[in-house]
């Protein structure tokens, strides 16, 4: 699995996944060439044996204290293996080089599992957007994310790991040439918001 930046070459690949995973909603090519052009904008793609299974979107204009989820998707055979989650993270981590201080979402009301997803990384329902989704009369649920709440909770774990994972392997006989176990990258799978309030996981 590969993640990396967005490109605008990268356009065909995104919109044949954005009309598969939002066949009632799927922004149009124009707009969404222009969010990978944008300078507010940082785009991020999951690519699996060299398909594009995954992207996802940030909005954060440079020196703002806010910004936006814009969209999250995986392809539905890719589902379920924490994709999503991994997205949602390198969006999370842009955020926080960018210094925003809050991240908003929008997600349907009818989609538990990407609520599921944003409530677990600490989000919090802060409104709701009555018939947003249309045409399909699904209401928004807005939530909001306190970032260095966030950033500091994620310092915190990575602090405390690091000498259980020492203690570990001194317990095993590992010492300092421990085994370097591949362990897979875990993510969800898609959501959306902002520019046209999608959601799907």
């Amino acid at each position: 699995m590969v993640t990396r930046t967005a490109t605008v070459d990268d356009l065909d690949a995104i919109m044949a996944l954005e009309r598969a995973s939002f066949p009632t909603d799927a922004w149009s090519p124009a707009m969404m060439r222009e969010e990978l052009a944008s300078p507010h904008g940082w785009y991020v793609v999951v690519e699996e044996t060299g398909r594009l299974v995954g992207y996802a979107g940030l909005r954060a204009v440079r020196g703002a204290r806010d910004a936006d989820i814009q969209t999250i998707a995986i392809a539905e055979a890719a589902r379920g293996r924490g994709r999503g989650r991994a997205l949602l993270t390198a969006l999370l981590e842009e955020a926080v080089r960018r210094e925003v201080h809050d991240v908003f979402l929008e997600v349907r009301a009818d989609n538990p599992t990407a609520q599921e997803l944003y409530l677990s990384e600490g989000f919090a329902e802060v409104g709701r957007r009555p018939r947003y989704y249309q045409p399909d009369d699904v209401d928004a649920i807005v939530m909001r994310l306190d970032l260095r709440g966030w950033s500091a909770r994620r310092a915190e774990a990575a602090d405390g790991a690091a000498p259980r994972a020492a203690e570990s392997d001194r317990s095993h006989g590992i010492g300092s040439e421990a085994s370097t176990d591949p362990r897979p990258v875990h993510s969800s799978e898609s959501v959306t918001s902002s520019t046209s309030g999608k959601g799907w996981c």
